[in-house]
């Protein structure tokens, strides 16, 4: 649906993009982060037409974004960070309004309109001005005018800024229901929001794309494999015995346990200790099946995971941000 290739922007000397590629599928909810200064607002703006790239291409669904620029943008829907609201009228004058600039029959419109306010759930508001809704409902709004004409695409950034938690949740599970035949690109510095909707980041810093992958992938490539914490009820002699003997474990790590007659560890698995590349290397099986014939009680087992906000501040922050790219991606630059 989405397909960029080696895109750059320049602004004079400043380089904003630079060699951007990453493909986007029909039916995709994919999350795109970066810092401030980092290249995402210019790229969101190239994706929906509104700046030009500077070397590159973008197509979508197939076609140049600079051949068919008219048709391209009626398959794209955009919500900026800022709705651009018109807040002396009302929310069917608007929406009216906005249906008539992106050229929708008169004929066809009134039905789109109706049926877009109750798929966002302002149909109660219709009749009011969109000055006195609440930030929630104008958000909605934003979403409506985004969804007029039927978008295969959605481009949404920052859809919950200002938000409290119930209206937070409502707008993540409206995302999740349009994104079933949708296309959608969602942008927010609120990264657990990303976590509950997206199943893929890109994250995107100096201009290059450093991440493309799901959260659970790219933390097992910056921890190095399968982490596995555990809690076990016995010495750490007795531990130390019995999964030392187990060949998939590359490390055993003790640490301090505050639970008496216990000890707690982090087991670190083998490269390519697992069932498929994809899945990564999983100990889980291994270590149950070797305590258990020991009769070693485990207490407790996780595996230790990176939050997305500590994969996208690893990626990020670092000097050497750029030199992590290959092994965040998968690819070689």
């Amino acid at each position: 649906m989405i397909e960029v290739t080696n895109l750059v922007r320049r602004y004079g000397p400043h380089v904003a993009v630079d060699q951007a590629n990453f493909k986007i599928e029909k039916g995709e909810i994919v999350g795109f982060l970066g810092p401030n200064g980092a290249g995402k607002s210019t790229t969101m703006n190239i994706l929906t037409g509104y700046l030009s790239p500077t070397e590159g291409t973008v197509r979508i669904d197939g076609q140049d974004i600079l051949e068919y620029p008219t048709e391209i943008k009626r398959k794209i829907g955009y919500l900026p960070e800022n709705p651009p609201l018109y807040v002396d009228m009302t929310v069917r004058e608007y929406l009216s309004f906005a249906g008539e600039i992106k050229g929708i029959p008169s004929k066809e419109k009134k039905e789109k309109m109706n049926r877009i306010m109750e798929t966002v759930g302002i149909q109660d508001v219709s009749k009011r001005l969109i000055k006195n809704l609440s930030k929630g409902y104008r958000q909605r709004v934003g979403l409506a005018q985004a969804l007029i004409g039927d978008p295969q695409i959605l481009v949404l950034d920052e859809p919950t800024a200002g938000l409290d938690p119930k209206q937070i949740l409502e707008i993540r599970d409206l995302i999740r229901d349009l994104g079933k035949d949708r296309t959608i690109i969602l942008s927010s510095h609120i990264l657990p929001e990303v976590s509950a909707v997206c199943k893929r980041v890109l994250i995107i810093n100096r201009g290059r794309i450093v991440a493309d992958d799901s959260p659970e992938n790219l933390a097992k490539r910056i921890l190095g494999g399968t982490h596995i914490l555990l809690r076990i009820d016995a010495t750490e002699a007795a531990v130390s015995g019995v999964l030392g003997k187990i060949s998939t474990i590359k490390k055993l790590e003790f640490r301090e346990c505050q639970e008496p007659g216990a000890v707690e560890l982090l087991a670190e698995a083998v490269e390519d200790a697992g069932e498929s590349e994809d899945k990564g290397p999983d100990i889980r099986r291994d270590i149950f099946r070797a305590l258990a014939a020991a009769d070693i009680p485990i207490l407790m087992m996780r595996s230790l995971d990176m939050s997305l906000e500590e994969i996208f501040l690893n990626l990020t922050t670092s000097e050497t941000a750029g030199s992590k790219e290959t092994a965040a991606t998968g690819e070689d630059k």
